[in-house]
C-alpha cells in the first residue's frame, strides 16, 4: 500500500506560476520595496527582477544594493522555492540595512 492509498497522503496543489507571481509581488511590496514594471527597488536601486517563464518564475536578486548590481538567479517552480526567495530577500535587506 502506498502513502496515497492509506488516506493520509496528499499531493500539494500544482504550482500556478501566474498566481504565485501575484502573491510574490504582494510579499515584496509588503517588504517596502517599490514596484517598477517587472522589478522592485529600494532607495532607487533595483534589487529584484521577476519574469514569468511558462510554468515557472525566473527571479534575479541583487547581491548588493547598487546602481548596476551583480545578480543571483533563482528559478521558482514550487511554493517552497517561493518561500526560500522571500526569506533570502529578507536576509539581504536586513544585511544591507546593517551595512549602512
Amino acid at each position: 500500500m502506498s502513502a496515497s492509498d492509506d488516506g493520509f497522503g496528499f499531493a500539494p496543489p500544482p504550482f500556478n506560476a501566474a498566481d504565485a507571481l501575484v502573491a510574490l509581488k504582494r510579499q515584496l511590496r509588503d517588504l517596502k520595496l517599490a514596484e517598477r514594471g517587472n522589478a522592485f527597488e529600494q532607495l532607487g536601486k533595483r534589487v529584484v527582477e521577476l519574469v514569468l517563464d511558462g510554468g515557472a518564475i525566473q527571479a534575479k536578486l541583487a547581491r548588493r544594493r547598487a546602481s548596476t548590481p551583480e545578480w543571483d538567479r533563482f528559478t521558482l517552480k514550487s511554493a517552497p522555492d517561493q518561500r526560500k526567495l522571500v526569506d533570502e530577500v529578507k536576509k539581504r535587506l536586513a544585511r544591507w540595512e546593517h551595512e549602512e
